[in-house]
């Protein structure tokens, strides 16, 4: 009973968190919504606001306004496989409000006649992925937690180096990045990631991970037999030691470990190019946990999520209260639903899907993603589907 309250506190305490921004955020938020729709010309063509049409994302008048199914059931996708990868939580949350909820397209359309309603929509595109991430980390790593798959002082030191870079990128990016320069770079990364991670799904990049492949195995053969064949201390992480020097821990038997400063340098570079992109930054700690730390996929999951978590409430905060980003209340409120509901699934369907096969789904979605957006950000049209 106790274990269960202590859960439920923990929480509680970080979902209070990760609403900071929501409290402290919403007049200057609107006061810079109202002002660049009050720059922007009026009129019915595009690059023009329309008053009499009906208000869409975040009011405007005439801008799309997405349906609340729909984006129920792209949050649930979203919550899952963020929460059974660890990685494109953002990156699928980037790819509904641009592409399947159509914002990209509208805000092409103000990128001469309202360059402040193109980056606005552009910045709030951004904000937007993050809250979905951060709900979802919350919950994942919350669950891994509990289910011993996530290395806590490694998270904590990613976390560390996450926190500046977070912060850092938002002050300097807001209000300045077109949507053309976003979908371009937004696709650019997620595609080289891709290719890097295809490598270590190879033969010769599988060779070099010998370690984690055995705790992968170990942990797919404990949880068909249930741990009858393990001490109850080597079944989840256990941390043999814990230093600013060294840390040594033990998963299923097989043991790894790391030094605090590798995972400090990683997290402030992978939080600002996250941050940046307006993504989490999964898709970035994945590869780093894997071939960096040298993870298996079982417990890189649980450990992104935390470390994500702590980098989303201060990129948020960042973008909210002091660069005054808006964000449309009644969609992200459905889609944290949708995501709460699929970071509940994740954990417990990831431990049924090969090590290598998460890596795969990682790859396919990398590769698809990052050639439509690379294309469509830098040539002006997609060279996959939908064109």
């Amino acid at each position: 009973m106790n274990k269960n309250r202590n859960n439920l506190i923990l929480f509680v305490m970080l979902a209070i968190v990760l609403a900071g921004p929501l409290l402290v955020a919403g007049t200057a938020v609107a006061e810079s919504l109202e002002a660049a729709i009050a720059a922007t010309p009026k009129g019915t063509e595009p690059g023009q606001l329309d008053p009499t049409a009906a208000p869409g994302f975040l009011g405007i008048p005439g801008a799309p306004d997405p349906g609340l199914v729909i984006a129920f059931l792209w949050a649930v996708w979203v919550g899952w496989i963020f929460s059974t990868v660890g990685a494109f939580g953002g990156i699928m949350s980037g790819v509904g409000h641009i592409t399947v909820f159509g914002l990209a397209d509208y805000a092409k359309t103000f990128q001469k006649t309202s360059p402040s309603i193109n980056s606005l929509i552009t910045d709030s595109i951004r904000v937007s992925n993050q809250w979905m991430v951060g709900l979802s980390a919350m919950v994942g790593s919350f669950n891994y937690y509990k289910m011993g798959r996530l290395v806590l002082p490694l998270a904590i030191f990613l976390a560390i180096g996450s926190v500046s870079g977070s912060y850092l990128v938002p002050v300097l990016t807001a209000g300045k990045i077109s949507l053309k320069a976003y979908l371009g770079y937004f696709g650019l990364i997620v595609l080289v990631l891709g290719g890097f991670l295809f490598y270590e799904t190879t033969p010769r990049g599988q060779s070099r991970k010998k370690e984690a492949k055995a705790a992968a195995d170990a942990f797919e053969k404990a949880n068909v037999e249930k741990c009858d064949t393990l001490k109850p201390e080597d079944c989840g992480v256990k941390v043999v030691e814990w230093s600013l020097k060294n840390v040594r821990f033990t998963f299923y038997g097989v043991e790894f470990s790391f030094k605090p400063i590798i995972p400090v340098i990683g997290g402030f570079f992978i939080a600002a190019i996250a941050s940046f992109l307006g993504v989490g930054g999964g898709f970035l700690f994945v590869p780093f946990l894997t071939s960096v730390a040298g993870l298996p996929m079982f417990l890189v999951a649980g450990t992104s999520s935390l470390a994500v978590l702590i980098g989303m409430i201060t990129s948020i905060f960042t973008y909210m209260f002091v660069k005054s980003v808006p964000i449309f209340w009644p969609l992200i409120g459905m889609e944290l639903v949708g995501v709460f509901v699929g970071s509940m699934i994740g954990p417990r369907t990831s431990k049924y899907i090969p090590d290598i096969w998460l890596k795969r789904i990682f790859v396919v979605l990398a590769l698809y993603v990052g050639l439509r957006y690379t294309t469509k950000g830098f040539l002006g049209f997609s060279i996959v589907p939908p064109f």
